[in-house]
């Protein structure tokens, strides 16, 4: 069998019908030619951001984000998906979207638009996919409220989706990928739940938590409409809860035999982190057990749509 997307002489075609996905052997990338300013009714980009608790850290990365996309030859939507914050988080979103409003750039109003969406507090995962199904742009890209990985980055994910990749996911393992202020337990976390993941899915992805994941809007649909562990019927809960939803996904599209590659990218340690060492370690190790025995019981032997 062989792998795309190898460094080289240029991205080799498998057979069709073989396993697909992207090894842990990664490269840095050239971002490639910008898209030409599209002047379809939909947007080129949709960029999600699940927020929960978020008043302090959210208003400068949406900033970032709203002022990035501003200078981009394209149509770009950004929906802000509140996980049913307890702060201010909502009003400091719609002051920023009713300033962006009113901004003296006419024409840019229009290839820019910038909305919230009001969850019930069901959790990262749920906001995700809230965001995934909600999105029209001919991309899709979820980053976190911290902004960790700057949104320029998308442009390294972009040129995996522009030639034919259905998911393309930010990973701070490989060559060309670099870490700032990382604190050593949390690197320390990430690789043992690496190699947990890589031993019970099978995976070789060398990091499935970067919160910095692009679908084309079609495999975005497909896959989280099927995702199982924090799906339709998710309940409410209490407190920040971190997951691995990242692996489901990830596993479906295999399953699925979608293209998937893994790129490097630049990642910030920025304070505030909700991550709770101890108990979200035990929920996410539970989650990559659910999808195994999922998997036990053919609940993922789905078609394509």
């Amino acid at each position: 069998m062989e792998i795309e997307g190898h460094q080289g002489s240029g991205v080799t075609e498998a057979n069709p019908q073989e396993y697909r996905e992207e090894p842990g052997n990664l490269t840095e990338m050239e971002t490639g030619d910008r898209p030409h300013r599209q002047q379809t009714e939909n947007p080129f980009l949709t960029v999600i951001i699940p927020a929960y608790n978020e008043e302090s850290r959210l208003p400068q990365s949406l900033q970032k984000i709203l002022d990035w996309l501003h200078k981009q030859p394209f149509k770009a939507e950004v929906l802000v998906v509140d996980d049913g914050s307890e702060d201010a988080t909502r009003s400091v979103v719609e002051e920023i979207i009713s300033r962006q409003a009113q901004s003296p750039r006419l024409e840019d109003q229009n290839q820019v638009q910038a909305r919230l969406i009001a969850n019930a507090h069901r959790g990262k995962a749920f906001a995700v996919r809230t965001g995934m199904l909600e999105g029209q742009g001919k991309y899709l890209l979820f980053t976190d409220a911290d902004l960790s990985t700057p949104i320029e980055d998308f442009d390294r994910l972009l040129v995996w989706l522009e030639q034919g990749y259905d998911v393309a996911i930010g990973s701070r393992e490989g060559q060309g990928a670099r870490r700032f202020n990382e604190p050593y337990y949390r690197h320390l976390m990430g690789r043992v739940f690496n190699l947990l993941v890589r031993s019970i899915t099978f995976s070789r992805f060398q990091d499935t938590q970067c919160g910095f994941k692009a679908f084309t809007r079609e495999v975005a649909r497909d896959l989280f409409h099927k995702v199982r562990l924090y799906g339709e019927n998710s309940p409410k809960v209490k407190g920040a809860m971190v997951t691995g939803f990242d692996v489901e996904v990830l596993f479906l599209a295999r399953k699925l035999n979608y293209r998937v590659r893994e790129v490097p990218v630049q990642w910030f340690h920025v304070s505030g982190s909700k991550v709770n060492p101890v108990k979200d370690s035990l929920r996410m190790i539970g989650d990559i057990s659910k999808v195994r025995i999922n998997d036990l019981r053919g609940l993922y032997k789905l078609p394509k749509k």
